[in-house]
């Protein structure tokens, strides 16, 4: 079979120190090539070049037997190279039929005509997405359906997807993947980055698996096992601690630090009440758009709950109402968002000056300014703590990886010297290594006697880091167990019936 993209001896480098180097890599038509590795390893730089937002250093990028060198990403669009970035890149302020035929757009447009347009095309391919909505009322899942139908829209013969599931519930990966089996008949070849190593076993022809800037392993899917690109992946066996596969006592109750009653906001939360307590993981586990995002955004301060009805908050006794996350903050709330992108961090800054944000924002004096030194203490100590991984100093956020900027967003809060700390989705787009590190700390943050809540779609994540778990449906917690008394089976039950 013909190979529809090729790299030979390829080396993309910033700032003379290497992202990925001396990569021989074969794409061909009609296969789907899951691309496996640690955040770090070099595989979305890689994926980034193929479709226009870098160009090789060093090598040759050959598309259709031709040698290319694409100096953005609408000539490897206008080629036939679509990507679906991890962090969603549509326009917040348009609708969801405006993004999806964005840079088509007639002289004259008719909105009732392309919203149902838009609207047909979304039901053929499974995805339940108004497309009148405004892109920022959209959640993280269905901002990451309209990026897929952008890419399956442009009729692209290469379609790169980058954590196209992260977001998705069970049923939306099966709308996904049979959709993805429709464009590999139809001849379309797709390169598939994921971090959940299962998906990559079952529906990759070829599997290619990245460490620290190198190819270490390439072949055919059924050659490979879980443990094998692990291992390869990390140099190392995690199948024994990666979401805890010996069953642990869970931690008592410590005190109650916080007490929510008939907490009410928009519709999206409606008479929820639970309890969170010190020295415990408090899971919530609830399928896409049950409101358990919602519940901690109230908590937070970063919705509002209704005036009128919305029910009580209290943190350590006391009765609180915040418009803001700043009075949150001050008292000891810290939520880390499901968004990194769009809420977490300046991604202009390098990782130290965003530390030291974080820091400044525990003060009240406007004349704090950022301190080039103290950023590189703060990011030399937290570094060393998350194991971050940076190209240097000087780097920007946006130049890290998803994994690296999550442990960012996780240090940033922490710095904050919380009391209550509420993680939403913590891993998603984390490699299987960072998953181990952030679960580690996790655990270790409720040891020392933190309440942590640990929001995710992700049951075996649930199960493993929770000592209590809630399960919230419709915008109301409407379960609540031990995990020494949970199961998958009870556990989707509850979010389901």
């Amino acid at each position: 079979m013909s190979t529809i993209i090729e790299f030979k001896n390829a080396t993309k480098a910033f700032g003379g120190v290497a992202a990925f180097r001396n990569v021989d890599f074969t794409l061909k038509p009609g296969e789907i090539h899951a691309l496996l590795g640690e955040n770090g390893a070099g595989k979305s730089t890689m994926t980034k070049v193929m479709s226009g937002v870098y160009r090789l250093t060093e090598g040759k990028y050959f598309f259709d037997g031709k040698e290319v060198d694409f100096g953005s990403p609408a000539e490897a669009l206008k080629a036939g190279i679509a990507m679906v970035f991890q962090e969603t890149n549509l326009v917040p302020a348009m609708t969801v039929a405006q993004n999806l035929y964005l840079g088509e757009e007639k002289f004259f447009n008719r909105l009732r005509g392309l919203n149902i347009q838009a609207r047909q095309f979304l039901v053929g391919m499974g995805f339940q997405v108004d497309p009148t909505a405004q892109v920022s009322t959209l959640g993280a899942a269905h901002k990451q359906m309209v990026e897929i139908a952008r890419a399956v829209h442009h009729k692209a013969r290469v379609i790169i997807f980058d954590e196209p599931t992260a977001t998705l519930t069970p049923e939306e990966k099966r709308h996904f993947f049979n959709l993805v089996d429709r464009l590999v008949k139809a001849g379309v070849a797709i390169i598939f980055i994921t971090h959940a190593l299962e998906e990559a076993l079952q529906v990759a022809n070829r599997i290619t698996v990245m460490r620290d800037g190198e190819i270490v392993a390439t072949g055919a899917a059924s050659e490979f096992t879980r443990n094998s690109i692990v291992q390869a992946m990390v140099g190392r066996n995690l199948s024994e601690t990666l979401h805890g596969s010996a069953k642990r006592v869970p931690r008592g109750y410590g005190e109650k630090v916080l007490s929510v009653e008939n907490l009410s906001c928009a519709g999206l939360v409606r008479n929820s009440s639970f309890s969170v307590f010190a020295g415990q993981v408090t899971g919530m586990f609830g399928l896409v758009g049950a409101g358990r995002t919602e519940m901690a955004k109230v908590v937070a301060g970063v919705m509002k709950r209704n005036l009128f009805h919305g029910g009580e908050i209290r943190l350590f006794g006391k009765s609180v109402r915040y418009r803001v996350p700043r009075p949150a903050m001050l008292d000891g709330i810290v939520y880390v968002t499901e968004d990194r992108k769009l809420d977490g961090f300046f991604e202009t800054m390098t990782a130290g000056e965003n530390l030291q944000i974080g820091e400044l924002s525990e003060t009240a004096n406007p004349l704090s300014v950022v301190s080039m030194s103290r950023a590189k203490e703060l990011v030399a100590d937290w570094g060393a703590r998350l194991r971050l991984k940076q190209i240097n100093d000087r780097a920007r956020m946006i130049e890290l990886s998803g994994g690296n900027q999550q442990k960012v967003v996780i240090a940033k809060s922490l710095i904050q010297k919380p009391k209550l700390i509420i993680f939403d989705e913590p891993t998603r787009g984390v490699d299987v290594g960072a998953i181990v590190e952030i679960h580690q700390l996790i655990n270790d943050l409720a040891d020392q006697g933190m309440a942590v809540v640990v929001i995710s779609s992700y049951l075996p994540e649930v199960m493993s880091v929770s000592d209590r778990i809630l399960v919230v449906k419709r915008g109301r917690v409407v379960e609540e167990m031990m995990a020494s008394d949970a199961s998958e089976e009870k556990i989707m039950f509850a979010a389901v019936h």
